[in-house]
């Protein structure tokens, strides 16, 4: 038989399998990991955590360990339970303390970071003060908020504010000045002015970097509150600690850990949600330290 010049056309046959089939595949595997990473990013701390509580309540029982020095998870639980009226009570002063420093943080660090991006003679200047600022102790300077403000709601504010801003400024900063010089030059051939460029690009391009930084702010801001309750506080969380630590109560202590562990963790959680609701779902995954499982 003679072979002809044309070459056989084969049709798809019904079932074979196309392009749009393996793209539905491809979409329906990537949903499916990403519903696995949201899952494993809860069951795997929670495990743990109860993996770790677990061994904890069954040494501090096989070992007889006295509760003045390590008490079991059920003894921290009943104290929290008994001092719960005290445990909120004191949680308010604190957590308003938190809020406003991290407020004045974010009201001073982000202009502070656009001066700085935007004036280098300036940033000449102040980048150094601020980063021999972080390096004074801030247990160091309280006494001195004692002595100027008095024993009021404002040295505590203040020292929060003063332990809280940097991350807000460096990463304000950097998140600025990340920004590729060639998108700069595009927006100004198509017309856009100083103040369009920055409020439609250079903005936008920051804010995962900002959002960062505000993260690592708040966790700041309750270090900050508490330093300032044990310098000169006369009520909440830290001042309850030290009156525990005085009375030798090392499970009202663990309590007083407990709540202040749970209060920056939601303050934490806040921010992611408005991170989240500020940013593009894609932003936010490359923002993430979640993003690609190991």
């Amino acid at each position: 038989m003679s072979e002809t010049a044309d070459s056989p056309v084969f049709a798809p046959r019904q079932g074979d399998p196309t392009v749009g089939d393996s793209e539905a595949g491809a979409q329906r595997r990537r949903r499916r990991n990403i519903r696995r990473d949201r899952v494993g990013s809860v069951i795997y701390p929670i495990g743990m955590m109860v993996t770790l509580l677990v061994v904890w309540e069954a040494a501090a029982r096989l070992f007889s360990i006295p509760a003045y020095l390590l008490p079991a998870p059920s003894a921290i639980v009943m104290s929290m339970d008994s001092n719960s009226a005290v445990l909120i009570k004191e949680s308010i002063g604190t957590t308003l303390e938190i809020l406003l420093g991290f407020a004045l943080s974010v009201g001073v660090g982000v202009p502070l970071a656009l001066a700085i991006y935007l004036w280098r003679p300036f940033a000449r200047a102040v980048y150094p003060l601020l980063v021999s600022s972080q390096a004074v102790p801030k247990v160091a300077v309280a006494p001195l908020f004692l002595v100027w403000f008095g024993f009021g709601l404002m040295p505590k504010v203040l020292i929060a504010f003063l332990i809280a801003f940097f991350p807000v400024v460096i990463n304000t900063a950097m998140g600025l000045a990340a920004l590729e010089r060639e998108k700069i030059y595009l927006a100004r051939s198509m017309g856009l002015g100083p103040f369009a460029t920055f409020f439609k690009i250079q903005l936008p391009n920051a804010l995962p970097s900002i959002f960062a930084g505000l993260k690592i702010s708040i966790t700041f801001a309750v270090v900050g509150a508490v330093v300032g309750e044990f310098v000169g506080g006369q009520g909440g969380l830290g001042y309850l600690l030290l009156i525990a630590n005085g009375n030798m109560d090392t499970a009202l202590l663990f309590a007083g850990i407990v709540a202040l562990t749970v209060l920056g963790v939601v303050l934490f959680l806040l921010i992611g949600l408005a991170e989240r609701l500020v940013l593009p779902p894609h932003a936010v995954e490359h923002a993430s330290f979640g993003g690609e499982t190991m």
